[in-house]
């Protein structure tokens, strides 16, 4: 019996990481804009069984250095700070089955230190990759792939070099109203599936 098992996804988006959890039949509470706000969102009193967060990693990003923009920490770590003070709440209360907090690879590291795990989406059987980082108490999800080179053409290793992958198209419908798919930034920052679904099985 899962429905009483609450699952906050924290800067949720599309709600692609809590997905397999919704599917098998937990309460899945996808807490992100414009509905809901992590900067101001109050913790249910009911008991929360999982955490999952992904804040926006605009400030954080490599991209972004690359790109010769300018950054506001401040701005980032805003986020961040709520998603953990939600967190730490929740834990305060009582004690939760598991968190986990993910960006890509980039600056946050400097604010959380080295992560407890980093994986590739190809790891979990994407065609791209994208590498990823997870801090939080969590049991690992089990990769798959050990080489891109196992699941991934030379094309597509090279597309993802320069970030110029294809990226797939997501209907509005299908994603809901949170995502416009125009918008390549919000594609590219959908939870890999293989991803989501391997970390619901080392966490159910």
């Amino acid at each position: 019996m899962n429905k009483n098992k609450i699952i906050l996804d924290l800067c949720g988006g599309t709600g692609a990481w809590s997905r397999p959890y919704k599917e098998a039949g937990y309460d899945v509470r996808v807490i992100t804009l414009p509905e809901y706000d992590v900067l101001t969102y109050e913790l249910p009193k009911e008991s929360i069984y999982g955490i999952l967060s992904a804040p926006p990693c605009t400030m954080f990003s490599i991209a972004r250095t690359v790109a010769k923009k300018t950054r506001d920490f401040d701005e980032g770590m805003e986020t961040v700070r709520a998603c953990l003070n939600i967190i730490w709440e929740a834990r305060a209360r009582q004690k939760i089955a598991f968190w986990a907090l993910e960006n890509p690879l980039g600056f946050l590291r400097q604010f959380l230190g080295k992560p407890p795990f980093t994986f590739q989406p190809w790891e979990f059987g994407e065609h791209y990759s994208k590498k990823t980082d997870i801090w939080g108490y969590f049991n690992e999800p089990k990769k798959k792939y050990k080489d891109a080179k196992e699941i991934m053409t030379p094309e597509e290793i090279s597309l993802c070099k320069t970030n110029s992958r294809k990226l797939p198209f997501r209907p509005f419908e299908q994603w809901g109203k949170h995502l416009s798919h125009e918008k390549q930034s919000a594609l590219r920052a959908i939870t890999p599936k293989g991803f989501a679904e391997a970390f619901f099985k080392a966490n159910k």
